[in-house]
């Protein structure tokens, strides 16, 4: 009995030690490599941005507005009337295509076919998901879109490549 109370005791003086947790040698380094990966994300965005502002500069035919949402867009074919525009919630149904910044075609409309939508409900590209919200019903628009606003660092994995910008011409065909 006497034995079972000294372990007990023993143990009880044991466990209220204070717990000292060990600290990395250096704590520097991932920090700093933190630090150097968004240098290199704002170097290879500016890269990127610059690129699509020489695309647009040599399209001299077309006017491009920014977004404050990261795409550029310019109109095809414009609907003057006050018609609504998709909002979240809304399932539209529209036809696109894919180009790349030297405008060759990446997917045509045949690849894609007509797309189906829910509004800010499924996973789509990015940009696009934003450029349709200001859209009319018989509207065409093209948007130029950078990679992080696109398909990112993977690409889509078969024709779209790493850090890809990419070149979209949408027109909206239905507002639910």
């Amino acid at each position: 009995m006497k034995n079972s109370y000294l372990w007990i005791v023993f143990l009880f003086c044991l466990g209220c030690t204070k717990i000292v947790p060990r600290k990395p040698i250096n704590p520097s380094p991932s920090t700093t490599i933190y630090k150097e990966t968004i240098d290199q994300a704002k170097l290879l965005n500016a890269i990127e941005d610059e690129k699509i502002r020489q695309f647009i500069k040599n399209d001299s035919t077309k006017i491009y507005t920014q977004s404050s949402k990261g795409f550029w867009y310019t109109y095809l074919h414009k609907v003057e009337e006050n018609l609504p525009t998709p909002v979240k919630g809304n399932e539209v149904t529209f036809t696109y295509n894919i180009k790349d910044l030297n405008d060759s075609i990446i997917y045509s409309r045949k690849d894609l076919g007509m797309k189906s939508y829910v509004v800010d409900k499924e996973d789509f590209i990015s940009g696009l998901q934003k450029g349709i919200k200001l859209m009319k019903i018989g509207e065409t628009i093209t948007f130029v879109i950078p990679s992080y606003s696109a398909f990112g660092i993977t690409g889509d994995g078969d024709r779209i490549g790493i850090n890809q910008s990419i070149i979209s011409s949408v027109t909206l065909i239905n507002i639910k």
